[in-house]
């Protein structure tokens, strides 16, 4: 088939400013290329380090990059937001969209596939005769989504990431038959070789017991309940929290409420938790490495944190939340699943103390980690992603 894929507008693909899922398209496409499936051709927006990637010499995936910023272009979608007042997302995004149409116009696709943005199917179904796919990564398609059943009604097939998110989009229609749940997949090749870093190079000791928290800097992802469960266990000073990442990807900057918010509380434990910044994904296995429990405790519906894959294919005994699809990601063998009640921080806390206390604990669910990472490879979400396209 020849198939287009529209990204969200916001990050780049390649994935040179990390994003789930400009990673996760990056491992289709890797998929493809090595398979030669389909004709692909990807629209991104535009960012310097892409023209270092190899996969632009892809002889069967193909980039249109579109280029958003620059004072010339931040100008055009200026323009662009002032002569077109009520859109579906952010004027920014649909004035990627609209580049993006002008190309395809000209073009036949078989298939156009939109990553998290299922709203593009209001302007492209009058503009192309091509199939319509979702690929959804969050809620962005329920009976409270504006113009919902347009946009379902769009849709040839509809695929999630979690069966979570499949049952969102099943509210807007109970006997719902195309859509398919594809879960996420990472490189284990890249997450299961702990490599030998030296502790205290960031402020560590080797005796200290290292929980890791990575992923986007936002009240969501439960850091600040966190941060308040560390500091319930004061007297523990062996206790130790690396925070891994900023409040946007690629950047690490503080400059929010929430994040200089975040500092304060934390401030009265400097010396036991670590701000590392944002940190490029090639190195994020060297920092896991560091860590005897990885800590997930998001607080919203997270819809399939890879984040929880990346810990598990290190071997890391897990903390996370009932929330979204998490539970569909982990067992009661290789995580501690809490509620994210009022006893929250309370049992964050206590979670914690527990492996902290019980190193033969950590050691079973551990390999229970190792042995449900091989579920999630990304060969195997690849094939299954584009097996989900047979008759298309």
């Amino acid at each position: 088939m020849k198939i287009a894929v529209l990204t969200s507008g916001i990050l780049p693909v390649p994935a040179v400013q990390g994003g789930a899922v400009e990673n996760l398209v990056d491992f289709y496409l890797e998929y493809n290329e090595k398979h030669s499936l389909h004709d692909i051709t990807v629209y991104s927006v535009w960012h310097p380090d892409v023209k270092k990637q190899l996969a632009l010499k892809s002889g069967v995936n193909h980039y249109i990059f579109i280029k958003t910023d620059g004072w010339w272009n931040k100008l055009r979608k200026k323009l662009y937001q002032k002569t077109h007042e009520k859109e579906y997302y952010h004027y920014s995004i649909e004035y990627f969209l609209h580049k993006a149409i002008q190309h395809i116009h000209h073009q036949h696709y078989d298939l156009i596939l939109m990553e998290n943005r299922p709203g593009y199917a209001l302007k492209l179904k009058d503009v192309t005769n091509a199939k319509f796919v979702y690929h959804l990564h969050n809620e962005k398609l329920d009976s409270k989504a504006p113009h919902c059943q347009e946009i379902y009604d769009a849709a040839f097939r509809i695929l999630t990431v979690s069966n979570y998110i499949k049952h969102r989009v099943q509210t807007i229609n109970s006997k719902d038959t195309k859509t398919l749940t594809v879960y996420n997949g990472i490189d284990l090749k890249a997450f299961s070789i702990k490599t030998q870093t030296k502790k205290e190079k960031f402020g560590l000791k080797n005796d200290d017991f290292v929980l890791v928290f990575s992923g986007r800097i936002n009240r969501d992802k439960g850091i600040m309940e966190l941060v308040e469960a560390i500091g319930l266990l004061k007297e523990m000073s062996h206790i130790k929290l690396m925070v891994i990442g900023g409040s946007f990807f690629g950047n690490s900057s503080s400059d929010n409420e929430f994040m200089r918010n975040l500092k304060t509380k934390a401030s009265p434990h400097n010396d036991r938790i670590i701000f590392t910044g944002y940190i490029p994904y090639s190195e994020m296995p060297t920092y896991l490495s560091m860590a005897d429990v990885a800590v997930i405790p998001s607080v919203w519906d997270d819809p399939f944190p890879t984040t929880v894959l990346e810990a598990q294919a290190m071997g890391l005994p897990i903390i996370t939340t009932r929330r979204g699809g998490i539970p569909e990601e982990v067992t009661e063998e290789n995580a501690i699943l809490l509620n994210t009640d009022e006893h929250f921080v309370g049992n964050l806390s206590s979670a914690i103390l527990d492996l902290y206390k019980h190193p033969e604990k950590r050691k079973f669910m551990a390999e229970a980690s190792h042995k449900r990472a091989k579920l999630f490879d990304k060969e195997t979400y690849a094939k299954n992603f584009f097996k989900a396209l047979d008759n298309v």
